[in-house]
């Protein structure tokens, strides 16, 4: 076996310290597990393509956020018609459903699916906000993802659920 280079040790150690995270964030973002995976496998894919630029980077972990954010973003609003297309599938099939748990599942897929297309529509710092305090990060965390003053996550945040809720409430006709 082929000795390891350090290249090679030190991608992995960053690839095994972040890609289940990335794949579950992505995964609640999408709603897609094998869609999130695939998305992970690009961001790391960028970063094994320049680890010369980011090693021994202090905002390493805020550049894997940040493109695996945008890159999820990204894959909703290129799904966006799919799902409104499978929206309208389910609406007809709430319409015909006789079984109470049926229509159950259904209602909360749809709500979840105006979720993310709510997510797609919002501007990306805005759902990158809201993504990634979904995620745990704190509010440190979320300012050296996105590059902003840490004293200002909390005005931004509050701003963003705001229009979330919104739009949320507008595509919904009101329920939240």
């Amino acid at each position: 076996m082929a000795p390891v280079e350090p290249g090679e040790a030190w991608f992995e150690g960053v690839f095994r310290q972040h890609y289940g995270r990335i794949v579950a964030m992505l995964a609640r973002l999408t709603g897609d597990r094998t869609q999130a995976e695939e998305i992970a496998g690009d961001v790391f894919s960028k970063l094994s393509r320049q680890p010369g630029l980011l090693r021994g980077c202090d905002d390493l972990t805020a550049w894997i956020y940040r493109v695996a954010t945008n890159a999820g973003l990204d894959a909703i609003r290129a799904n966006a018609r799919r799902r409104r297309k499978e929206e309208a599938a389910c609406v007809e099939r709430m319409r015909t459903a006789e079984n109470h748990n049926a229509l159950d599942g259904l209602l909360r897929e749809e709500r979840r699916a105006g979720v993310r297309e709510v997510l797609g529509a919002l501007k990306p710092r805005d759902a990158q906000l809201l993504m990634l305090r979904a995620e745990g990060l704190t509010y440190r965390e979320v300012a050296e993802t996105l590059g902003i003053q840490p004293g200002s996550v909390g005005t931004l945040l509050a701003r963003a659920e705001a229009e979330f809720e919104r739009r949320f409430r507008a595509r919904c006709g009101g329920r939240v």
